[in-house]
């Protein structure tokens, strides 16, 4: 009996086994068909193809026996993994190590083990015949369980190709990319310098679009003609893999330069748009990875590649080469959208702050918009230009929603307890408008903080009808009749047209501050907020100017006939307290007749 190999050796058997993940699973014919041939071959009772696990014998295909493993200790197969070699035992019980084994305590005999020895030199167990009597086994039977064993591990590597070729398009797939990887470091000079492509065929929404009119079998003929092509382009020195539906990877030939590499990209992207089927209505684009010889773990590598040639969709140019800049850009923005959900939880990270809103004609504080706020604990204060619109693109967007509302309506209740009656406004993303439950759930929130429906505006941009203006109008249509006031955000920087405002129940129109900055040195501003706001008027809306700075802008509104503005000039947004004692040392409003903190700066 041999000694157990060194744990490191064990743990990378025991790696290599794993890898072709074939414990615990199901029968299969191929590897019975051999089974049974091994014990009529030998007429013995008993044969078996015996994986050697940590503390087991598992049997992949067992003949004459029910179980379908053994305990290593003391197991003949196991000696056969730790040597690598073949082992016959004429008589289990003269064998001083094996006597009292499992085996021999069941009847077995005599115990003949060939290797299934890998490609690489890692023993996965033994093929192994048993007999219930002492026997011989000759050199010619040794010859056959050999043989034997060579045609198990001929079926292993068959059905684990199987698991590193695309079935769609006959190539390597993803894992054979990342195996060739971690090979290139050993074969190629570390540190050399390589470059990676990936080729992504389409858009999601392509994508989605092609199955929902073609099938999911029209993703596989694009897959197959791509491979077609890309497979002649590259010809037979260069391995091509595929590494997700639509995407395909290669390397480019050692010391090929980049520029030259990214023109010759471009050019089969031209050729693959002058020539596919699909060129109608797909959108190929390429990203391009330098990566040195054994400096990137494999998935970093793809990572960086689809990166870069999702990033290609944006630019003018089809081929993009990665960015770490850009790169961290998109690692930003998927961290802020995996951490936004914890910060719903947390109130120590978002908060409210509200922006005053001022009547022109007497200066008066008429309300405050809700403004969204997130203080993340290691990146500090995150803008919500930045954050917002990432969080309105995922599933986060109701629940956002929902907590700027209750923590809006919240105060607001606190405010009109306390005698400072304001009406504030929140925004509402597009998707909100989609949930048939989303102005029930408003108008009971009002009732539930017992606030009078006049004291919430909602504001939507007027884009977010354009998804489904049937079930948003709907969902409008009913917070109106609730009596909440309905305001157009951002007006003239969407789909603005006589008919979208004559339709809209809206009652107040917000000018986008683009169009309010530097209205005093501008005369093409100045005609078209005046035209804004007079067609607003003459549909019966208000009118409330974003982003008043300068008492110039002020005035030409105030001449122009605007009804209300918010803007640096007369408040930034606050936090609540701050908004407290803002409205009672600046503007006309009743004192409160609870909230204490405010009477130093009303007195």
């Amino acid at each position: 009996m041999s000694h157990p190999p060194p744990a490191q050796l064990e743990a990378a058997r025991l790696d290599a086994l794993r890898k072709l993940d074939l414990l615990d699973t199901p029968p299969n014919e191929a590897f019975d068909r051999i089974t049974r041939m091994a014990a009529q071959l030998f007429k013995l009772p008993i044969a078996a193809v015996s994986l050697t696990d940590t503390d087991r014998q598992w049997f992949k295909s067992r003949v004459g026996v029910a179980h379908c493993s053994i305990p290593r200790e003391r197991a003949p197969c196991a000696e056969v993994a730790d040597t690598a070699s073949m082992l016959v035992i004429p008589d289990l019980l003269d064998d001083p190590f094996y006597c009292d084994s499992h085996l021999a305590a069941n009847g077995v005999r005599f115990y003949a083990g060939a290797p299934l020895n890998t490609r690489d030199g890692y023993c996965l167990g033994a093929m192994c015949v048993l007999g219930l009597e002492p026997r011989s086994f000759s050199d010619t039977e040794r010859a056959g369980l050999a043989d034997l064993a060579a045609m198990v591990m001929d079926q292993v590597e068959l059905q684990h190709a199987l698991g590193r070729v695309d079935p769609v398009s006959g190539i390597p797939n993803r894992t054979q990319f990342f195996d060739d990887m971690a090979d290139l470091a050993i074969d190629r000079p570390e540190g050399e310098a390589r470059l990676a492509a990936l080729v992504n065929l389409a858009t999601v929404e392509q994508l989605s679009n092609a199955v929902r009119a073609m099938g999911a079998a029209y993703l596989d003929e694009i897959a197959r003609e791509a491979a077609r092509m890309l497979r002649t382009a590259l010809g037979p020195t260069r391995r091509l893999y595929h590494v997700g539906v639509t995407q395909f990877a290669f390397l480019a030939e050692p010391g090929e330069d980049l520029g030259d590499f990214c023109d010759w990209l471009g050019a089969w992207l031209d050729l693959r748009a002058a020539s596919m089927t699909s060129r109608f209505v797909t959108t190929s684009t390429f990203g391009v990875v330098p990566f040195a010889v054994g400096g990137v773990q494999p998935l970093e590598l793809l990572r960086d590649l689809y990166s870069a040639a999702i990033g290609a969709l944006d630019g003018p140019h089809r081929v993009r080469v990665f960015s770490a800049e850009q790169n961290a850009a998109v690692v930003r923005r998927f961290r802020l959208v995996n951490e936004f959900g914890a910060a719903l939880d947390d109130d120590s990270q978002l908060r409210l702050v509200y922006q005053p809103k001022v009547e022109l004609a007497t200066g008066r504080c008429v309300g405050a918009e809700a403004l969204l706020r997130w203080r993340h604990p290691a990146l500090g204060e995150v803008s919500p230009g930045e954050f917002f619109p990432v969080i309105e693109q995922t599933v986060l967007a109701r629940a956002t929603t929902r907590w700027v509302i209750e923590r809006a309506l919240r105060q607001l209740a606190s405010w009109h307890r306390a005698g400072l009656a304001q009406q504030v406004a929140v925004n509402v993303s597009a998707v909100n408008l989609l949930e048939p439950d989303f102005c029930a759930w408003v108008l009971a929130r009002l009732r539930e903080h017992d606030l009078p429906p006049t004291a919430l505006a909602i504001e939507i941009t007027e884009s977010a009808l354009m998804g489904n203006r049937q079930l948003a109008g709907a969902t409008l249509d009913g917070l109106v009749a609730g009596g909440v006031q309905l305001a157009i955000d951002d007006f003239g920087t969407g789909y603005s047209s006589l008919a979208y405002l004559q339709s809209m129940p809206a009652k107040v129109v917000k000018i986008d501050q683009s169009f309010v900055r530097d209205l005093d040195q501008d005369e093409r501003k100045r005609a078209l907020v005046a035209t804004m706001i007079k067609l607003s008027h003459d549909l019966g809306q208000v009118v409330v100017a974003e982003g008043v700075e300068t008492a110039a802008e002020a005035q030409f509104l105030r001449g122009a006939g605007c009804d209300q503005v918010q803007g640096y000039l007369y408040g930034r947004p606050m936090a609540p307290e701050d908004f407290e004692r803002w409205v009672c040392a600046k503007w006309t409003l009743p004192r409160p007749r609870v909230a204490r903190q405010l009477e130093p700066a009303c007195a």
